[in-house]
C-alpha cells in the first residue's frame, strides 16, 4: 500500500473538484492539496465531455436585468421557486450572490464567455424571466475544465490521475483519512483531516444517460458508507437524448417539430394524449418542448416525455424522423407566440414553402450546425437517416447533504458540485448546474483548509496507516472465495441494476413498480460479485451501483406525489402522473446505518424575506 500525506483531499476532476483545488490552494499555498480522479486530468469526468446547442453559465453579472443592488434575489427566488420549495432557500442565495464572483474568476482565467461592448452576453433559459445565461457557444463547460486544468497545473497542486477512491475513514465523527486504488491495481491511503468530493452524478445507474464513463454515483456511494447523509434523491432529470450519440434533443430540435415514429414507421404521440387532442395542440408542445428538455410535470411538454417512455417499454424503437413533416403539419399551425420564437432564431432564411416542406428543412433554417455535428457523429440527416431516441439521465438534482460551507455531517467531509444536495430542489434554472460547481467548490475547498487548520491546531498529526475495519471494509467480497454466496459477474450486475432503475424509477413511477425494484435490488444484495475481467476501477464502480441505486428507489418511494422530474402514477396504464401535494413541501434524508437506510423527512429552509417572485 502507498502512503500519502496530505491537508485538503480533492476526490474527482470536474469543475467542482478543480474549483475546490484551486480556492484551497490560493486560500493557503503551503497547504498539501491532493487531487484523485479517475482518468486523465481534464479529460474525465462531465464539465470535461459535455456539449449543447449554447451550455449556460447561469448568473446575475452587474448589467443582468432588472438591475440593481437585489437583482440577486429574483435569481434566489427562481432556483427555490422552480425547485418545487424543497431546497434550502439559503444555499439558494449563496448560489445567486457569489455566481458574479464565480463569472468573474472564470473570466479572467481565459474563458471565453460570448461578450457584447464589453459585456457578457446572456440569454433566457428555462425557469428564468431575465436573461443570465453566459455562454462561450456549445462548449462552455469545456471551455471552463480547460480554464481550471491550466490553473491546477499552475498552482502546483499534486494530482494523482487513473485512481479511484474507495472509502473514507472516520473516526469519532471525523474525517482521518481515505483509501484508494489505482490503475496498477495498488492500494493507497491518504492520511488527511479533509476531504471533499466533488465526483458527478450517478448516471450509471441507468442503462440511458447522456454521462460519460465512469459516473458511478462514488461520492453518495463513499457518503452513505462513511455514514452522511443524502437528499432529494428522487429528483434526477431525465429527458430525451439520442441513443448512438448521447445529445440531449432539445432546442431547435424540437422546434423544427420532427415526427416520432416507432420502429413500425407508425406516429405514436396522438395516442398518449386525451382523445381528441387536435393535431395543432401536439405539434405545439412538441415545439415548446425545446425549451424545456428535462422532464418537469409542471410543463405540459411532460406529456411527450411519457410517450416516448411507454413506447420503448412496448419493446419498440423510438426515431426522430425530419425527412417528412408530421402527419398534417404545416407551419402556421404553430401559435403566434411560437412562429415568433421561430423566427427570432432563423440563420439561413429560407421561402415559406420550403419551410412548410419538411422538419429538415426548418432544422436547417435555424440551426444548420446541428446537422453537420449529427453527420460527423454518425448520422447523416441529409440522407434520410433518422435519431434513435430514449428518455435519459441527466443531472441529480440531489446528492450529498451539504449546509452552508459545503459541509456535511461528518466533520472534515464536503462535497460540491452535482455531488452535492440541498442546493437545488426539484428543478433547477437552466446553466445553474455548471455555477453550483463553482461557487459551492470555492466554498468547500476554502472550507477544508479552515477545518484542517483547526484540527492542527488540535493536535491533529497524520496517521501512518489506516485502521484495521477500514482496511477490511475495502478488500472486496468478491475475493471471499468461502463465502457460500451464488455468483454475479459486476458486469451483470451492473447490468441488472440498469435495467431494474430504466423499468421502475425513470420516467413512469408508480408505488408497485418500486416495491418490485427495491425487491430486486434487496436480492441481488445476496450475490457474491466477481471481478469477471473488468479493470480495478470499474470493478469498484459498479460495486457502487447498488448502494447509489437503492438511496435513489427508497427517495422516490417517500414522495406519492409528483413534482419535477418526479412523475408519480396512481398505475402505469394512466396517461397522466398524479399531481402535487404541498403536504410534500419537504425533503427526505437518508442516511445508511446498520446495513440499511434510515429516511427523515424534514422541513427545508424557508425563506426569511424576498424582493422578488412572490414566495
Amino acid at each position: 500500500m502507498k502512503y500519502y500525506d496530505c491537508d485538503v483531499l480533492v476526490v474527482g476532476g470536474g469543475g467542482a473538484a478543480l474549483r475546490a483545488a484551486t480556492a484551497a490552494k490560493e486560500l493557503e499555498p503551503e497547504c498539501k492539496v491532493f487531487v484523485v480522479t479517475k482518468g486523465k486530468l481534464g479529460t474525465t469526468g462531465t464539465t470535461a465531455n459535455s456539449c449543447s446547442d449554447r451550455m449556460a453559465f447561469h448568473a446575475t453579472l452587474p448589467h443582468t436585468e432588472p438591475g440593481g443592488e437585489d437583482a440577486w434575489k429574483y435569481h434566489a427566488d427562481d432556483i427555490y421557486l422552480l425547485g418545487g420549495r424543497v431546497s434550502d432557500y439559503d444555499l439558494a442565495a449563496i448560489l445567486a450572490k457569489n455566481s458574479y464572483a464565480a463569472f468573474e474568476y472564470l473570466d479572467a482565467l481565459g474563458v471565453p464567455f460570448v461578450k457584447k461592448d464589453g459585456k457578457a452576453h446572456q440569454f433566457v433559459t428555462d425557469g428564468s424571466e431575465y436573461a443570465r445565461a453566459c455562454y462561450t457557444g456549445p462548449k462552455t463547460a469545456i471551455h471552463i475544465e480547460e480554464a481550471l486544468v491550466r490553473k491546477v497545473r499552475e498552482l502546483d497542486i499534486k494530482v494523482i490521475e487513473n485512481s479511484m477512491i474507495v472509502s473514507l475513514q472516520v473516526e469519532d465523527g471525523q474525517i482521518t483519512g481515505a483509501i484508494g486504488v489505482n490503475e496498477d491495481e495498488e492500494m493507497m491511503f491518504f492520511s488527511t483531516p479533509s476531504v471533499v468530493l466533488g465526483t458527478g452524478g450517478g448516471g450509471e445507474v441507468f442503462s440511458q444517460h447522456v454521462y460519460p464513463p465512469g459516473a458511478s454515483g462514488d461520492g453518495y456511494a463513499l457518503a452513505l458508507k462513511a455514514g452522511a447523509s443524502l437528499v432529494n434523491m428522487e429528483f434526477i432529470q431525465i429527458g430525451i437524448a439520442s441513443v448512438k450519440t448521447k445529445l440531449n434533443c432539445s432546442g431547435s430540435f424540437m422546434r423544427a417539430v420532427p415526427r416520432f415514429i416507432n420502429e413500425d414507421g407508425e406516429e405514436f404521440l396522438v395516442r398518449y394524449f386525451p382523445e381528441g387532442t387536435s393535431l395543432a395542440y401536439v405539434y405545439n408542445i412538441v415545439f415548446e418542448k425545446g425549451a424545456s428538455w428535462p422532464v418537469s410535470c409542471e410543463h405540459p411538454s411532460s406529456q411527450i416525455d411519457i410517450a416516448v417512455f411507454k413506447e420503448t417499454m412496448r419493446d419498440k424503437r423510438v426515431y426522430l424522423d425530419f425527412s417528412k413533416n408530421p402527419r398534417g403539419f404545416f407551419f402556421n399551425l404553430l401559435k403566434a407566440e411560437n412562429r415568433d420564437r421561430y423566427v427570432s432564431e432563423i440563420n439561413n432564411p429560407i421561402s415559406d414553402e420550403q419551410r412548410n416542406s419538411s422538419p429538415l428543412a426548418r432544422l436547417r433554417e435555424i440551426n444548420p450546425d446541428s446537422i453537420q455535428w449529427l453527420k460527423d457523429n454518425g448520422i447523416n440527416l441529409e440522407k434520410g437517416e433518422m435519431i434513435e431516441i430514449a428518455e435519459s439521465a441527466q443531472h441529480f438534482q440531489g446528492g450529498v447533504k451539504i449546509r452552508d460551507k459545503g459541509d456535511t455531517d461528518i466533520k472534515g467531509l464536503f462535497a460540491a458540485g452535482e455531488c452535492a444536495g440541498g442546493q437545488h430542489g426539484a428543478n433547477r434554472p437552466g446553466g445553474n448546474a455548471l455555477l453550483d460547481c463553482q461557487v459551492f467548490g470555492k466554498i468547500a475547498g476554502e472550507a477544508a483548509v479552515y477545518h484542517a487548520r483547526s484540527r492542527k491546531a488540535a493536535g491533529w498529526s497524520a496517521k501512518i496507516q489506516p485502521c484495521d475495519g477500514l482496511k477490511q471494509e475495502c478488500i472486496p467480497a468478491a475475493q471471499d472465495e468461502t463465502s457460500g454466496k451464488p455468483r454475479i459477474s459486476a458486469a451483470e450486475l451492473r447490468r441488472e441494476i440498469q435495467s431494474i432503475m430504466g423499468r421502475y424509477a425513470s420516467i413512469v413511477r408508480t408505488e408497485e413498480g418500486l416495491a418490485k425494484a427495491w425487491k430486486s435490488l434487496e436480492q441481488l444484495g445476496k450475490y457474491h460479485v466477481d471481478r469477471a475481467g473488468l479493470n480495478i476501477i470499474e470493478y469498484y464502480e459498479c460495486l457502487n451501483l447498488p448502494l447509489v441505486a437503492k438511496a435513489i428507489v427508497k427517495a422516490c418511494m417517500q414522495r406519492p406525489e409528483s413534482r419535477g422530474p418526479h412523475l408519480y402514477f396512481e398505475s402505469e396504464e394512466d396517461l397522466r402522473p398524479a399531481g402535487g401535494n404541498p403536504d410534500y413541501e419537504k425533503y427526505f434524508v437518508i442516511r445508511y446505518m446498520d446495513g440499511g437506510f434510515n429516511v427523515q423527512a424534514r422541513t427545508p429552509v424557508r425563506p426569511q424575506e424576498s424582493k422578488g417572485a412572490e414566495v
